[in-house]
């Protein structure tokens, strides 16, 4: 598996992100969608990578720096015919390493409260990752879940 940095003009990628945001409206309102859009992923202070094999992409997620010690993953996602691979967890270990190379000394993150996220609160809490109050700017929201883990 080869996990690189991306800048979003892969159509591949572009598909697989927007399968992202609409799996995620099938699990939550639109006020309580917080996935980021191509357009959004461009923004300063968000590294993208990508994870390829054999020229087929098989997931992708981001870091969104919040302040020179706390940064925030987006964006994961691996292709649905991947999933159990451990393509997600290869791309966690991919971003916490980046994050701590950087010298964050949090990251947090935020994912969906439905059944369908529970893998990733699974794989999340692997890694060490704990429920949290909300952080930068996210309100409480019965649809979110928060978590967070010191580096």
């Amino acid at each position: 598996m080869d996990i690189r940095p991306d800048d979003l003009t892969d159509s591949t990628v572009i598909d697989l992100l927007r399968e992202h945001l609409r799996d995620v409206a099938q699990h939550s309102p639109p006020e309580s969608i917080h996935a980021l859009d191509v357009e959004a992923l461009h923004q300063p202070g968000i590294s993208f990578w990508a994870a390829w094999q054999d020229g087929e992409l098989l997931g992708c997620g981001a870091l969104k720096q919040l302040d020179a010690q706390h940064a925030e993953i987006k964006s994961m996602r691996t292709a649905s015919r991947h999933r159990r691979k451990g393509v997600a967890a290869a791309l966690l270990r991919h971003i916490l390493d980046e994050a701590r190379r950087r010298g964050y000394r949090r990251l947090s993150l935020e994912t969906g409260s439905a059944a369908a996220f529970a893998p990733a609160h699974r794989l999340y809490t692997s890694f060490g990752f704990a429920p949290c109050g909300p952080f930068a700017d996210y309100l409480a929201d019965p649809y979110s879940v928060f978590m967070s883990r010191a580096l």
